[in-house]
């Protein structure tokens, strides 16, 4: 019990690693690759922006790859710390996170080739304003794609924070915390698509929820692993069913 007990926490230790590598990786890209390459809405600005910053545009699409890699370590890693819990709901997980994965290496692409437009590589005949145009709605087309991977953002947590609640090796609450932040995802996804004016509000408010929600379980499986109790045993005994 012990020894399962001490290979439980090293796997937990690892997803909670993985995640904040993946964290580390997200807050690049949006906090300072975004911030120093594109000028939303102005195609001329942007243009310059990036080509004074190529190299920074650049580490952003590997940062982007690396993300997805990790990503997919982080799916497989849970797959490992809950397959006991429930096998179903842990491969509904790992599917719901591999799903996202080739709309990630689209936008890459397009981020690539809106940087060849920018800089003349590609569409030569095309006037600058139209090349300029051009990359800045494949920009666009990146975010409109990163709007539709947020309703799975939110859909992958409800198995995810199932798992947490019915595990017995971790505080049940942090299940409760990642449903409720799958939920404001959602909730913030239709909102965009059905309601946009009150994105920023919705956004807002969302933003608290899902630090609550994916920021604690990282600290937790990071920091503690898993609880020293027997509650591995009770869940075996509980849910071999599913297995």
């Amino acid at each position: 019990m012990n020894s399962e007990t001490n290979s439980l926490k090293r796997t937990a230790r690892l997803a909670g690693l993985l995640y904040l590598f993946w964290v580390i990786t997200a807050a690049y890209g949006l906090m300072f690759v975004q911030p120093k390459t594109i000028v939303p809405g102005n195609a001329v600005a942007t243009a310059n922006k990036m080509l004074a910053n190529e190299f920074i545009f650049r580490t952003g699409i590997i940062n982007g790859i690396i993300s997805s890699i990790i990503w997919i370590l982080i799916g497989l890693t849970l797959y490992k710390l809950f397959k006991r819990v429930s096998a179903n709901q842990a491969k509904l997980l790992v599917a719901l996170v591999i799903v996202q994965i080739p709309a990630v290496f689209i936008t890459e692409a397009l981020n690539i080739a809106s940087l060849m437009l920018f800089k003349g590589g590609i569409l030569k005949a095309l006037e600058l304003g139209h090349r300029q145009e051009l990359a800045m709605l494949l920009l666009k087309i990146n975010d409109y794609i990163n709007v539709a991977l947020e309703m799975f953002w939110g859909i992958w947590l409800f198995p995810f924070g199932i798992l947490v609640y019915r595990s017995g090796f971790i505080p049940r609450i942090l299940g409760v915390f990642l449903i409720l932040n799958g939920i404001a995802y959602v909730i913030h996804f239709f909102t965009h698509i059905m309601l946009p004016s009150y994105q920023a509000l919705v956004f807002q408010i969302s933003t608290p929820v899902w630090t609550l929600g994916e920021i604690s379980i990282m600290l937790w499986l990071l920091i503690k692993g898993v609880k020293n109790n027997n509650g591995t045993q009770e869940n075996n005994n509980n849910c071999t069913s599913d297995n």
